[in-house]
């Protein structure tokens, strides 16, 4: 795993060059794609895609979109994109000259977005900031977001997935997490495609199972991180920092866990995703994890993702003694 600090004697220099023009406030932080995703082929293709799709849809309008970055951060596009696939009759100006209208329409925007696609706050991969300072991430989720609702049959190509640096100025310097994030959806594991079936049935059809399955899980953690002094009783809540879940797979795993590796006592959420991604890489590693999780989930108290991490681990260590 990489150092959480940036040491500057021993990072590359491309990713020193890279960081150093990163523009961010104390206190802040910021997720982007790292420069070693920029020639990914899937990656491109997924652009390509995208910007041919809006440009069809736009052709009556005579917008000509050449760049994701640079042709959508204003909001005009996204106001014609809108208003011609969802029949929705935006109250902003057509034209935003000025950065503090260009925000107030992209807020404007942004809102009918999360209206129509019935997202929470939570579930935004995307936010004004992001978009209107040209965040090729946040833009690409947007716009496949937008293009599976209003056109699902799009053929995007699937498994598209970047790496990402998240980078926090902290009054210790510049704090990093890599992680591995998807753009659209991973199609190619059937098994857990219909794992996460059986948790999208539990949630939706089963409510009153929900109670007895987290009773289930809660056994099961307690009886392997008790023996630590733990006690586990909110899944929600309690693995949210990844260090339970780290200290459980240790248990089941017999790893050895360096305590340079990871925060014990976390101080804050890149803190906490560094812990899931480690916990999410061993899984991975071990064999145990066949499919794609998004670590922010976990660390926003997403149950049923917790639940379907746990799973990996309850299928195969149901039958452990104790």
């Amino acid at each position: 795993m990489d150092s959480d600090f940036l040491n500057v004697f021993t990072q590359p220099a491309a990713l020193n060059q890279f960081l150093d023009e990163i523009v961010i406030a104390q206190g802040e932080k910021k997720k982007i794609i790292k420069p070693t995703s920029s020639n990914n082929p899937k990656l491109e293709e997924l652009k390509s895609v995208l910007i041919d799709w809006i440009n069809t849809s736009l052709k009556e309008e005579h917008i000509v979109v050449r760049s994701l970055e640079e042709d959508l951060y204003d909001g005009l596009v996204l106001h014609h994109l809108l208003e011609k696939l969802g029949s929705l009759k935006l109250d902003v100006d057509k034209i935003a000259l000025t950065e503090k209208k260009q925000r107030q329409k992209l807020s404007v925007i942004l809102e009918a977005v999360a209206k129509c696609l019935q997202l929470e706050e939570s579930q935004l991969k995307w936010s004004v900031e992001s978009i209107l300072t040209k965040d090729l991430l946040s833009t690409l989720h947007l716009l496949v977001a937008i293009a599976k609702h209003f056109q699902p049959n799009l053929a995007m190509p699937p498994n598209v997935q970047v790496e990402t640096i998240t980078v926090e100025n902290t009054s210790r310097g510049l704090k990093t997490v890599n992680a591995v994030e998807y753009i659209t959806e991973n199609k190619e594991n059937l098994e857990a495609q219909s794992k996460d079936d059986a948790f999208d049935e539990l949630f939706s059809r089963a409510p009153d199972k929900l109670d007895a399955v987290k009773k289930v899980f809660l056994q099961f953690v307690n009886q392997h991180v008790g023996k630590l002094g733990l006690n586990v009783k909110d899944i929600e809540s309690q693995f949210a920092d990844g260090v339970i879940l780290l200290l459980l797979i240790g248990q089941l795993e017999g790893y050895f866990l360096n305590l340079r590796n990871f925060f014990l006592t976390p101080a804050s959420s890149t803190e906490m995703l560094h812990n899931v991604n480690l916990a999410l890489d061993l899984l991975t590693d071990g064999g145990l994890l066949n499919f794609s999780v998004n670590s922010e989930d976990i660390v926003n108290g997403d149950m049923k993702t917790t639940m379907r991490v746990l799973y990996c681990l309850y299928s195969k260590y149901k039958t452990k003694e104790t």
